[in-house]
């Protein structure tokens, strides 16, 4: 099928209304009466006290696009931005929802038709990996997917156990991942060890869908507990799944992303190169997530300051910014970025539309005064290197900005 996001986005929707679901709008990054954490961070944050009893949805099934950012908390994925080809801070996450209603059975019958039929993916090329406890699930995929043993890969509670965070519903899971072939390198390998498969940090297989089988409550540590009935909450990055549809190696390549690179492409009159991630494609890909997590956060009522969620944008703001000035932008610029990301994800989310002059105008004048601390350290720093030649003291480069 054709990888455009639009219809990638509406195909997922649409196959789970058609299963009884009901589609649920997305929620805020900013989670609502939840102080266990920072940013909504996956699609099952607004339904989690319908797995855990508190509430009563109106509804058994639902499914959901959800926005998510994860900088900030126990999910923290900023640092790594720009170097590598799936990490952002920003991500769309579509999910499906069973509370009480469903569980292993169709979740994994759901999956595989999504996949295989709907999103015409090629069977042979997915992996799928299980709780080491979890046999059920195990003999579902043999007798769903028609797989022999040694595609179902068993793992422990690192890889294949979900929690929202340090309190919350949990339980085991299991994980489709697509094959992109021997080809991608792979450190492991190249350290003279074996590739781990699905376990492994490489990017030769691409962790497409996470299926969570929302089995306890984590009380306290120590303290896990059943929940009232076994539900349903999987996760898909709607980034990776375009990126799979697409055939490309990298989340940066698809129409989600690649067209804000191309804008800082021709503001920077530098060329992005996919396969770079040590080099101007690291600044490129970093300016991209971070316009797209500027103008999301901004439009949910978040503004860059000095503490909490919002001392986390404007750190998002800064590191996007930099990344722009390390390679020569040196007029403010990524209000700019933020109107694409206004421009191209407005129709799914109106909020952003709603918003389009509060995100310009914070944008602007977050970025004015960083170019004036950018600019000040600069001149510092090539005053004391007139002052003592080659070598300077660590005091001067106090108020300069690391590179991260």
């Amino acid at each position: 099928m054709a990888a455009e996001s639009l219809t990638v986005r509406r195909t997922f929707l649409d196959y789970f209304k058609q299963q009884g679901h009901t589609e649920a709008a997305s929620a805020s990054l900013v989670p609502h009466d939840d102080p266990t954490l920072l940013f909504t961070n996956a699609g099952m944050n607004q339904f989690k006290d319908y797995f855990t009893g508190k509430r009563k949805p109106s509804f058994a099934r639902a499914t959901t696009s959800q926005k998510c950012v994860r900088a900030g908390g126990k999910h923290n994925d900023l640092e790594n931005v720009g170097r590598t080809a799936r990490h952002h801070t920003f991500f769309e996450m579509l999910g499906n929802f069973s509370f009480g209603d469903y569980f292993k059975p169709d979740a994994i019958a759901f999956g595989y038709e999504l996949l295989t039929k709907r999103y015409a993916i090629d069977q042979k090329r997915l992996v799928y990996t299980v709780h080491e406890t979890d046999d059920e699930a195990r003999t579902l995929w043999r007798k769903v997917a028609g797989v022999a043993d040694d595609r179902i890969i068993s793992l422990g509670d690192k890889d294949n156990f979900w929690a929202m965070g340090e309190t919350g519903p949990c339980g085991p899971c299991s994980e489709i991942h697509y094959y992109q072939g021997d080809g991608i390198p792979c450190a492991v390998e190249a350290g003279g060890g074996k590739c781990l498969g699905p376990a492994c940090d490489c990017d030769r297989w691409v962790e497409i869908w996470n299926l969570v089988f929302m089995q306890f409550e984590q009380i306290a540590p120590g303290d896990r507990r059943p929940l009232p009935k076994p539900s349903v909450d999987t996760g898909m990055g709607l980034e990776r799944l375009c990126a799979v549809l697409a055939g490309v190696r990298s989340n940066y390549e698809t129409d989600l992303l690649r067209p804000l690179i191309a804008h800082a492409e021709q503001l920077s009159g530098k060329t992005f190169e996919p396969t770079d991630y040590e080099g101007t494609a690291v600044s490129l890909r970093a300016i991209a997530d971070h316009a797209r997590a500027t103008a999301m956060l901004i439009s949910d009522g978040v503004f860059p300051d000095k503490n909490g969620r919002n001392y986390v944008l404007r750190r998002i703001m800064r590191r996007g910014i930099y990344h722009g000035w390390l390679m020569g932008i040196r007029e403010p610029f990524m209000h700019l970025i933020t109107a694409d990301v206004i421009e191209k994800m407005g129709g799914v989310y109106p909020e952003l539309r709603e918003r389009a002059a509060l995100i310009a105008k914070v944008t602007l004048e977050e970025e004015t005064r960083f170019r004036e601390t950018l600019e000040r350290g600069v001149r510092m720093l090539d005053d004391a290197f007139k002052q003592s030649g080659k070598q300077i003291s660590g005091e001067c480069l106090r108020l300069f900005p690391s590179r991260e």
